[in-house]
């Protein structure tokens, strides 16, 4: 008998956690318990809201970011998580190199409230941002 390993996608967010949680919402939503969804803070604060979006495990902090990016299949979260220092200072570059170095895909929002502007995007609002981020990039799971 042949046991089946469930997709892990990990989803990474900052300051309150609030673009984490439509992402795990809107996964849920889709996927059900076909996937394993991570939530990983760059603060307790930011996990415990995406765990309150019903992950189904969480972590914060440089070290579990950079443990645990290396184990899954995909990592969603807003493009600051590959830029040291992004989030007013919580993305540390241990966090950045992780994620970049990791080798699951990788799918980033094209949000920023730092000094970087991304030119060719739509401007969806955020629930829209990720209908289509699910629909381009997980319709494979």
């Amino acid at each position: 008998m042949e046991i089946k390993k469930r997709t892990a996608v990990c989803v990474i967010d900052g300051q309150g956690g609030g673009i984490g949680s439509v992402i795990i919402k809107k996964l849920k939503e889709r996927f059900g318990e076909r996937i394993e969804i991570l939530a990983l803070g760059t603060n307790a604060i930011a996990t415990a809201q995406m765990l309150k979006a019903r992950a189904n495990k969480g972590a914060s902090g440089s070290n579990a970011i950079a443990w645990t990016t290396r184990r899954v299949d995909v990592i969603i979260g807003p493009v600051g998580i590959i830029i040291p220092n992004a989030m007013m200072g919580e993305v540390t570059p241990v966090m950045a190199q992780a994620v970049s170095e990791s080798p699951a895909k990788k799918i980033l929002l094209p949000l920023t409230q730092d000094n970087l502007e991304i030119v060719g995007t739509t401007g969806l609002p955020l629930p829209e941002m990720v209908d289509e981020l699910l629909d381009k990039n997980l319709s494979f799971l």
